[in-house]
């Protein structure tokens, strides 16, 4: 083996394995499915030709090393890896005349449970195949996991625990930072099974497929994996979905997975095709990473030949400027695609793109586009040394093997997104239609850099409505909303603002106070604050500071031209009967809409809605008084009432 080869299996050895570690221990991707299939192809190409094998290399090696965080158990048998192919007729003549199951390969992290006498007693993730982490407790929040089955032996099965497509955008539209949101449901999946507190992997709807049984001494299987997965079944688990085929009918039952893609709310990333035959699988032994009664489908991807148009270097609110790649429109999987994230500044390296260069795209697991890869190679792509969105200085940082582009201006407008993030939310401005990720796009292309902006968009009719997930229907519906946020309420604006530490509840404490005058607010001293029943100082200073900085005071000008906001003045002191009383409310309403309702009526009478008991809580107000919740038991604990609505309404109103 010459010197180049053997440097050559050395570096594809290190470059896996990174790529590995950072998928199977940080939940995170460094490189594409396609590009990690292709170098492992070509590191196995390498090993046959030559016949070595580098110590630690991939290919006989299993997944990656647990983490610390959890316990670790070693498997009763070892969880190899499935040899792959893309090829259906190989599919096809790997059954070898034989009837087999062909079933999805689901894309979360698989699981191996154990049951004894009945009860589940033990949940292990896979780990490196040999040892993996204990997840007990975690595993018995699983939705779909019965804690007890009819068979009372020992029961060993494994599975996949995943978390649905419809999950996982529902988790990430609450969370509010974009750079927080995760990046795909298998990255969510494992972050949640392997939580030492069991509470957050209740509140993920973690659902378990089993698809292999290990153990069940006495179980009437009758040699067939289909009669497993029917005990299965009855012994309360869901399946993964699979078909019997044979070599005649195996292309059919392909197409038939295929075709439930686009609708499947379940996340995967191929199909698995096994034997029905266990004992005749089992004849066949195993290689030392792969068993020989199973083969992995991959997807072969669907290519297509575009030409680099553009590179959009699209900056975010922490900073980073990712880099998205425009290209001639191309059909891919039956859609229309022409852009793709090229992820960081080392894969924009790595695939020596220009502009003007043609490249190949595919689609990750027949969804996400991606750059296959780059036919012309001219690497004369200009890395931006100003910021896109500000001008300002650009630097490269290296994290973990990974360089990325950052903006340094602490005072970027791409960085704003936070604040306009709430001065739209429902309590502020209230327009329906801009969310986070809609703000952080025109942020980043230069369309906003003061609220007032967010009241002159007509400004960018056509940029918008060329913008992807834009249209002019879209833009339309977005204008109507932001003329109807015009008419608005003086808390709403304040709130707006985001001054430190003023929330809803202070805004309009600090309305009412002020008879509802903006002029009154911003012109109050810091004692005249500070005075306020609770404020306090700190707040005092917070809103003090705000309304005597120059150029927000300028801003907020601009933004009062283009708002009307309504008339309100403060009730008369004699309806003010719940001044300095603190109300806490939780559980389902009957008289009111909804907690907002009542807790409006509670502040327009002088109250406060908090959102904990304390010892300065007047009363907790609960319908169901005696339940068992966390606040009735501290309500308890501290001698603070729990009253019905309805007892609220008699006493208090």
């Amino acid at each position: 083996m010459d010197e180049k080869t053997r440097n050559r299996m050395k570096e594809l050895v290190s470059i896996l394995n990174r790529a590995s570690e950072a998928y199977y221990a940080q939940d995170t991707e460094i490189m594409s499915n396609y590009e990690y299939d292709r170098l492992y192809d070509e590191l196995t190409g390498l090993e046959e030709k030559t016949g070595v094998i580098i110590a630690n290399s991939p290919t006989v090696r299993v997944g990656y090393e647990a983490v610390d965080e959890l316990p670790k158990e070693r498997h009763e048998r070892p969880m190899l890896s499935l040899a792959k192919t893309k090829s259906r007729e190989e599919l096809r003549d790997w059954l070898n005349g034989k009837e087999g199951l062909l079933s999805w390969k689901l894309d979360g992290l698989t699981v191996v449970l154990t049951y004894s006498g009945g009860k589940l007693v033990k949940a292990v993730t896979r780990g490196n195949g040999e040892v993996g982490e204990v997840v007990t407790n975690n595993a018995r929040v699983f939705r779909n996991v019965p804690l007890s089955v009819p068979f009372q032996g020992e029961l060993i099965l494994r599975g996949e625990a995943v978390i649905t497509y419809s999950e996982f955008e529902r988790i990430n539209s609450r969370i509010e930072e974009t750079d927080a949101k995760y990046k795909n449901p298998r990255n969510l999946c494992s972050g949640s099974v392997r939580q030492l507190n069991n509470e957050i992997t209740a509140a993920r709807s973690v659902h378990f497929y089993a698809f292999s049984l290990v153990k069940a001494e006495g179980a009437q299987v009758h040699n067939s994996r289909a009669a497993q997965f029917a005990f299965l079944e009855e012994q309360g688990f869901d399946i993964v979905e699979y078909r019997r085929v044979n070599p005649d009918t195996i292309l059919e039952k392909i197409a038939y997975f295929e075709n439930k893609i686009p609708a499947y709310d379940v996340p995967s990333d191929g199909l698995v095709l096994t034997y029905d035959d266990i004992a005749y699988g089992q004849s066949l032994g195993r290689t030392a990473k792969f068993p020989r009664d199973s083969i992995a489908f991959k997807w072969a991807d669907e290519l297509r030949e575009t030409q680099l148009t553009e590179m959009e270097w699209s900056a975010s609110r922490t900073g980073l400027i990712n880099p998205v790649a425009i290209f001639e429109p191309v059909e891919l999987e039956g859609t229309t695609v022409s852009r793709a994230s090229v992820h960081n500044i080392s894969i924009v390296r790595g695939l020596e793109l220009g502009i003007g260069d043609h490249i190949t795209v595919y689609k990750a697991n027949m969804i996400i586009p991606q750059i296959a890869e780059n036919l012309t190679r001219s690497d004369t792509l200009e890395i931006p040394e100003i910021c896109p969105v500000c001008g300002q200085p650009t630097q490269i940082r290296q994290v973990n093997d990974v360089q990325s582009l950052y903006c340094n201006n602490p005072d970027c407008d791409a960085k704003k997104i936070k604040a306009f993030t709430l001065f739209v939310s429902r309590d502020a401005m209230n327009v329906d239609g801009l969310s986070e990720s809609t703000l952080e796009k025109f942020l980043a292309r230069g369309f906003l850099h003061e609220f007032a902006d967010i009241f002159h968009l007509e400004r960018y009719e056509q940029e918008i409505t060329q913008m992807e997930g834009f249209g002019e229907k879209s833009y339309t519906n977005l204008m109507e909303r932001i003329e109807k946020a015009r008419n608005t309420t003086l808390p709403r604006v304040v709130y707006g603002l985001g001054i430190e530490n003023v929330g809803v509840a202070n805004a309009k404490l600090l309305c009412r106070h002020f008879n509802f005058s903006i002029d009154a607010l911003r012109t109050a001293d810091a004692e005249e604050l500070s005075a306020i029943d609770g404020i306090g100082g700190v707040i005092a200073s917070s809103i003090y500071e705000y309304f005597h900085n120059k150029e927000r005071m300028v801003q907020l000008e601009r933004l009062l031209q283009e708002v009307k906001i309504e008339e309100e003045t403060v009730a008369q002191s004699g309806s003010q009967t719940l001044a300095g009383m603190s109300f806490v409310i939780t559980g389902s309403l009957e008289h009111y809409e909804n907690r907002n309702a009542l807790k409006e009526e509670i502040e327009s009478k002088g109250g406060k809605v908090t959102g904990s008991v304390t010892g300065k809580t007047t009363c907790l107000i609960n319908n169901d008084t005696t339940s068992q919740s966390s606040k009735n038991k501290k309500a308890k604990e501290l001698g603070i009432p729990i009253v019905s609505e309805d007892d609220f309404i008699e006493k208090y109103l």
